[in-house]
């Protein structure tokens, strides 16, 4: 029990709670120790005592208190601040308060921006977001990465190490400074997206807060940087691919866009998203700028939104457009969708040829969703013992148990 307890905490309340405490005490693994401790405490205490109204809001209170002790009896570990000071006064003899309005996500945009700080490099910044606002463990985080699990905790320890010898402020930088941090910025808000739209281990696996969060945090960075058309145009994207949320998982099996029931896609958000989307082209349009990659995913997005059905969506437009992002955003990744995108527009043999030259080039070698994609693509153009082969090879390789169940249902439906 303490045990679930303690994993639900993490996944649910985890970014939340650190981001207060990282800017009050300016130092994220102190700041995580005193988390650590709080959510031991409500483990231990909340299946005796029952779980608090305002979860956040108990554990930050308890965490603020334990930082306020450890600053008073190691002042060689933790230093003295104004900021530790004013929190003395508020200490509590025990229970702490169940209703407290924590600026939540200001804070959350304060610590994403220390997370995306240029003395970081691309991958130490998306460790950390995912670490710090997603509560992943170091093992999680590793197979995010398809890395070492020694070298991910290395890597977030030099991180973190890096911005507490910096002093980098916990804080959104001036105006001046947006545009060289906007774009690492928008790709750890689409991260944090990612991982709430399928999570690599947790459950369930749908994770809505954390698209929500991603979804709140990217309209923030809208208000901060005006005009942005990849800030407007991501969220859009994120909208419309929230709005499936709903019929993409049906009796604990995941459900590919095709056969989603299309009436449980949430219409506020398809139109939200596609009045950002719209707002964004305005934008672009204005600027005279060239493609961008979160404008052209965001346009993909919307004709799979507007679509009655997948026979009525138009194919050959999606399939230009994954032509044109890959133009600028040269990628396996998305020549693969791009591939299948072709498949869907002409024929199964025509993706099949494309996915052939990834295969040659070796570059998807551990990705399941390369054999999986060539299975689909085979099992449509009739040829059942290579599909089959494909399935299996894709089982092989794929972890996330939605879409192992997934592939290994389309097995069954082959052998039968």
């Amino acid at each position: 029990m303490q045990g679930a307890i303690f994993a639900r905490l993490m996944r649910e309340e985890y970014g939340k709670v650190l981001a207060v405490l990282a800017r009050r005490c300016g130092d994220l693994d102190l700041a995580e120790d005193v988390l650590a401790e709080a959510l031991a405490r409500a483990a231990e205490r909340w299946p005796r005592e029952g779980e608090p109204d305002q979860p956040a809001a108990w554990l930050t209170t308890v965490a603020r208190n334990l930082l306020v002790d450890r600053a008073r009896t190691s002042p060689f570990e933790v230093e003295w601040t104004d900021d530790i000071a004013a929190q003395a006064e508020q200490v509590e003899e025990d229970a702490p308060p169940e209703h407290a309005d924590f600026a939540l996500e200001d804070d959350r945009l304060r610590l994403l921006f220390v997370c995306c700080h240029p003395s970081l490099n691309q991958e130490s910044r998306m460790a950390l977001a995912l670490r710090t606002l997603c509560g992943l463990t170091t093992r999680e985080i590793a197979r995010a990465f398809v890395q070492d699990e020694c070298a991910t905790a290395q890597r977030l320890v030099r991180a973190k190490r890096k911005i507490r010898e910096a002093r980098i402020p916990f804080e959104v930088p001036a105006i001046a400074q947006l545009p060289e941090r906007i774009d690492t910025v928008l790709a750890v808000i689409y991260l944090l997206f990612n991982e709430g739209y399928l999570a690599h281990e947790t459950e369930p696996p749908v994770r809505t807060d954390l698209c929500e969060q991603a979804i709140r945090l990217g309209k923030l960075a809208c208000d901060l940087v005006r005009r942005h058309v990849e800030a407007q145009a991501l969220v859009a994207l994120m909208l419309l691919q929230h709005a499936r949320r709903a019929a993409r998982v049906r009796d604990g099996e995941l459900v590919p866009m095709e056969d989603q029931d299309r009436s449980l896609w949430q219409a506020g958000d398809v139109r939200a998203g596609l009045a950002w989307l719209d707002d964004a082209i305005a934008c672009h349009r204005a600027l005279h700028g060239p493609p961008r990659p979160y404008l052209l995913q965001a346009a993909i997005a919307a004709l799979h939104a507007r679509a009655g059905s997948s026979e009525q969506t138009d194919w050959p437009q999606i399939a230009a457009l994954y032509d044109g992002l890959l133009a600028i955003l040269p990628s396996p990744v998305v020549e693969l969708n791009g591939a299948v995108a072709h498949a869907m527009a002409t024929g199964p043999q025509e993706g099949l040829r494309r996915i052939a030259r990834l295969e040659q080039r070796g570059e998807l070698s551990g990705y399941h969703l390369l054999p999986a994609a060539r299975a689909d693509l085979l099992r449509r153009a009739g040829d059942i013992d290579a599909a089959r082969d494909a399935y299996r090879r894709a089982l092989a390789l794929a972890t996330q148990p939605l879409e192992r169940r997934y592939l290994e249902r389309r097995l069954h439906e082959l052998a039968g």
